[in-house]
This record gives structure tokens, sequence and C-alpha cells, in this order.
């Protein structure tokens, strides 16, 4: 039982370091807060929130993922590697293609709701 309450300590331990230290999560973060204040104002549905949660999930998630790949790549060199460029590129096209989704995500639930 230590163990497993210990893996909960260090995941959000990283998930808090990462917040400290990375711009682009809090930029992400400050999103979130944006969409959840515009979901109380315009009331949106219960599978609208369902959406957005995953949708806050799925940001956030590869954005730490894309942290650590960045790390571990700058913790094996340091020296510009063409494999090394290609994984941290790689990276954060996921955090970018999970965000784009987002905005067509939003566009389509607040559009109509700001229209009227």
């Amino acid at each position: 039982m230590k163990k497993f309450l210990l893996s909960f300590k260090y995941a959000l331990a990283g998930i808090v370091r990462t917040i400290i230290e990375e711009r682009n999560i809090k930029i992400h973060l400050l999103a979130v807060i944006v969409v959840i204040i515009m979901g109380i104002i315009y009331k949106i549905s219960g599978i609208e929130w369902i959406i957005c949660l995953i949708l806050f999930g799925l940001v956030i998630s590869s954005e730490l993922i894309n942290t650590a790949i960045e790390n571990t790549v700058d913790l094996v060199t340091k020296e510009k590697k063409a494999l090394a460029r290609k994984a941290k590129d790689a990276a954060a096209g996921a955090v970018l293609i999970n965000a784009f989704i987002s905005v067509i995500a939003a566009i389509i639930i607040w559009l109509p709701k700001i229209i009227n």
C-alpha cells in the first residue's frame, strides 16, 4: 500500500514541477480556466462538459508527456542530433494536434451560443 500511495505522490510532484517550470502548460491551464468560466456562463450541457473534460485531459497529459520526452532527450544528449530533434518535434506535434482539436471543439460548442 505504501508503494501505491508513493506513486501518487511522485505523479503529483511531476505535475506540480511541470506547472512551475514549463510555460506552455501554464498557457493550457489558463485556457482550461477560461473554458470552465465560459461553460458556466453559457450553461453548456452535460455532454459538452464531458467533451471539455476529455479534451482538458488530452491536452494537459500530452503536455506532461512532451515535457518528459524533452527532458529525457536532454538527459541522453546535449549535442544537436537529428534523432533527438525528431523525438522532441514529434512530442510537441502531439500537443499541437490535441490543442488544435480542442480549439475546433470549442468553436463548435460556443459559436452557436455566442451568436444567439
